[in-house]
């Protein structure tokens, strides 16, 4: 069984992954432009003097941490595919951390950034 992806292969994923890293990116500015960059006053759409009813208060909070968790993950996400990138880059992309066989190019398509096979995956998380 071959050991590791070819040249061709690997320059598809980087293609693959750099769209991906991109595409994250730009979810990253919109969410802090949404989130970060409004004042309590302009996120809840009130203009006038009046003071914020709670429940307002609360639930502009509430979306505030949810878009904030959100940027978390995608943060998360991007150090995993710049590490995906790193194995590009030392031709051990594509290889199970566990067993060294290649990862099915189907599931490295879907996930760029596995870093183990299906089936050591499912044995890690104990199926």
């Amino acid at each position: 069984m071959k050991k590791k992806l070819a040249k061709k292969e690997l320059g598809e994923f980087r293609k693959l992954i750099i769209k991906r890293k991109n595409e994250i990116l730009e979810n990253l500015d919109r969410i802090s432009e949404d989130t970060l960059k409004k004042s309590q006053k302009d996120a809840s759409g009130d203009i006038s003097g009046y003071t914020y009813h709670m429940a307002d208060v609360a639930t502009d909070n509430y979306d505030r941490e949810f878009s904030l968790g959100l940027a978390s993950n995608e943060r998360q996400l991007l150090y995993e595919l710049d590490d995906a990138l790193k194995k590009i880059e030392e031709s051990t992309f594509g290889v199970c951390e566990d067993c060294k066989n290649l990862i099915t190019k189907t599931r490295l398509k879907a996930l760029p950034y596995a870093r183990l096979c299906l089936k050591c995956q499912e044995k890690r998380e104990g199926r």
